[in-house]
C-alpha cells in the first residue's frame, strides 16, 4: 500500500471505539535524531514489546520558526526534516504520479518541495507498513487552522476572512484570552464550494493515519474571532461554525472517518451533541481529574463514559511527574485518596496514576512517553501562550528500555488493554 492510497481507518479489530487498548504519544521530532528510519521502526518495536496498540504523534507539516507543528506552512505537505534519506533519487515518473495522485493540493506547493514530498511518501509508507505488521496503528493530529501566510492561504485566499484572526476568549487562566493569529475560514465560501478543501484535507489525513485527533473541535460549532489589529483576544466575538456539514460532505466521498475530537476547555452542550452525532470520542485528561470542588467534572475517573479517550497528559500539559511535583495540597490529597482506594501505591505516584488511569471505562487510554519514563517538567513539550523554548523534547538513544516496556505491558495487561 502506498501513502496515496486510502486505508481503512480501522486496523483489524483494534478500533479504539470498540476494543480496550492503549498507546503512547511521541512526536517524530522527539525520537533520537527526529527522523523516519531505524529509530522510528525501533519505537514501533518497543510499543509492540510493551503491548501497545497505538502510536500517536503531532502534525507532520513543516513547523514554524519556533518549531510548532500547529502553525505549519501547509495543511497537506509533510516536513522534509523528517526524511531519513533527503538525497534519494526521485524520477520524473514518480513526480508525475505524485502530482496526479494529489492534484488538488500539490499545485499549491513550490516546485522544489515536490521531490521531498515523494521521498516522504516512500519513507512514511514503509513505516506504516512496518507498524501494521507489528500490530501498531498510527494516530495523527489535524490542526483546525492553517498558519498565517501559509501556502493554503496563498493558494485559496477566497476561503479565508479578512480583518479577523483566530483565538480563544479570556478565561480563568488568561485574562486577555489568546490571540493565535491564524486566518479564519470563510465558511459560507467553503459551503458554496461544497467543502472541497476540507474533503481533500480529510482525504489526506486518512492517507497518512489510521485515526486522527481533530484539534479545537469546538470551533466547528462556534469560534472566537479576534479583530486582526488587536494585540490580545479580549474584543473577540463568538461566531457560528459550520456544524456537521464539512464532515458529511467528506464522508460522502471517502467514507467513515475515525476522529478523536479535542473537546478540552469550556465545552457547551451543542459541542457535545455534534461530537456524539458524528460518533467521535472526546478527550479526558488525568491532570484535570482531581478537583474536590468539581465532583461532576468529565475528567474524573468515575464520570468517564465509553465515548472518550483517556490521556495521562497532552503536548500542552506538564508531564505527569512535573504536574505531581507542583500539585496543590487539596488535589494531591484527593489523588492520593483515589490511589489508596484503588489499592495502588501512592509512594510511586507516576505508575500508580498510570495504573489507575488504565482502569478507565474509556476504550482507549493514551500515555505520554515522558510519563512512562517518569520525567519531570523539564521534559514538557509545550507551554501554551509562549513562543520560544517549546517543542524541543527529544529522547536519547536507548532511553526507552526493555524494563520500561515490561512495566508498561504489565500495567496494560492488568487493565485488559494489551494487544494480542
Amino acid at each position: 500500500m502506498t501513502c496515496g492510497e486510502r486505508a481503512n481507518p480501522v486496523i483489524d479489530d483494534r478500533n479504539p471505539l470498540t476494543r480496550r487498548s492503549s498507546g503512547v504519544q511521541l512526536h517524530l521530532t522527539s525520537l533520537p535524531g527526529g527522523r523516519l528510519g531505524p529509530e522510528a521502526r525501533g519505537f514501533v518495536d518497543w510499543l509492540a514489546e510493551a503491548g501497545q496498540s497505538w502510536w500517536q504523534m503531532l502534525p507532520l507539516g513543516p513547523p514554524d520558526r519556533y518549531g510548532s507543528p500547529y502553525k505549519s506552512s501547509s495543511a497537506f505537505a509533510a516536513w522534509n526534516g523528517f526524511l531519513e534519506s533527503p538525497e534519494a533519487e526521485v524520477t520524473p515518473e514518480e513526480l508525475a504520479a505524485f502530482g496526479e495522485r494529489h492534484a488538488y493540493w500539490a499545485a499549491s506547493l513550490l516546485a522544489p518541495m515536490l521531490p521531498d514530498q515523494v521521498r516522504f511518501e516512500r519513507e512514511w509508507a514503509a513505516l506504516r507498513a512496518y507498524a501494521r505488521q507489528r500490530g501498531v496503528g498510527l494516530i495523527g493530529d489535524v490542526p483546525i487552522y492553517v498558519a498565517p501566510g501559509s501556502y493554503d492561504q496563498q493558494a485559496w485566499p477566497e476561503l479565508f476572512l479578512d480583518g479577523v484572526v483566530a483565538g480563544v476568549p479570556p478565561d480563568a487562566f488568561t485574562a486577555a484570552g489568546q490571540r493565535w493569529g491564524n486566518p479564519i475560514y470563510d465558511w459560507p465560501a467553503l459551503r458554496r464550494r461544497r467543502y472541497r478543501w476540507w474533503t481533500e484535507r480529510f482525504r489526506r489525513t486518512f492517507q497518512l493515519y489510521d485515526v486522527a485527533r481533530l484539534d479545537h473541535f469546538r470551533a466547528f460549532v462556534a469560534y472566537w474571532a479576534v479583530p486582526a489589529a488587536d494585540r490580545d483576544a479580549r474584543r473577540g466575538t463568538w461566531q457560528r461554525g459550520p456544524g456537521r456539514a464539512p464532515f458529511r460532505a467528506a464522508e460522502a466521498e471517502i467514507g467513515p472517518m475515525a476522529f478523536i475530537a479535542e473537546d478540552l476547555g469550556v465545552i457547551t452542550p451543542p459541542v457535545t451533541r455534534l461530537r456524539r452525532e458524528l460518533g467521535y470520542p472526546g478527550m479526558v485528561v488525568l491532570q484535570f481529574a482531581f478537583d474536590p470542588d468539581d465532583p461532576r467534572g468529565p475528567h474524573r475517573l468515575e464520570n468517564h463514559g465509553d465515548d472518550v479517550v483517556a490521556y495521562t497528559g497532552t503536548h500542552d500539559t506538564d508531564t505527569l511527574r512535573g504536574w505531581w511535583d507542583t500539585l496543590e495540597a487539596p488535589r494531591r490529597a484527593e489523588a492520593q485518596a483515589a490511589l489508596r482506594e484503588a489499592g495502588l501505591d501512592g509512594d510511586d505516584a507516576d505508575w500508580g496514576l498510570i495504573r489507575l488511569w488504565m482502569r478507565s471505562p474509556a476504550a482507549l487510554v493514551m500515555l505520554q512517553a515522558q510519563d512512562v519514563l517518569g520525567l519531570g517538567g523539564e521534559a514538557r513539550m509545550n507551554l501554551p501562550g509562549t513562543a520560544g523554548g517549546a517543542w524541543k523534547f527529544a529522547l536519547e538513544h536507548g532511553q526507552l528500555t526493555a524494563r520500561h516496556a515490561r512495566r508498561l505491558r504489565a500495567a496494560t495487561e492488568e487493565a485488559g488493554r494489551a494487544r494480542g
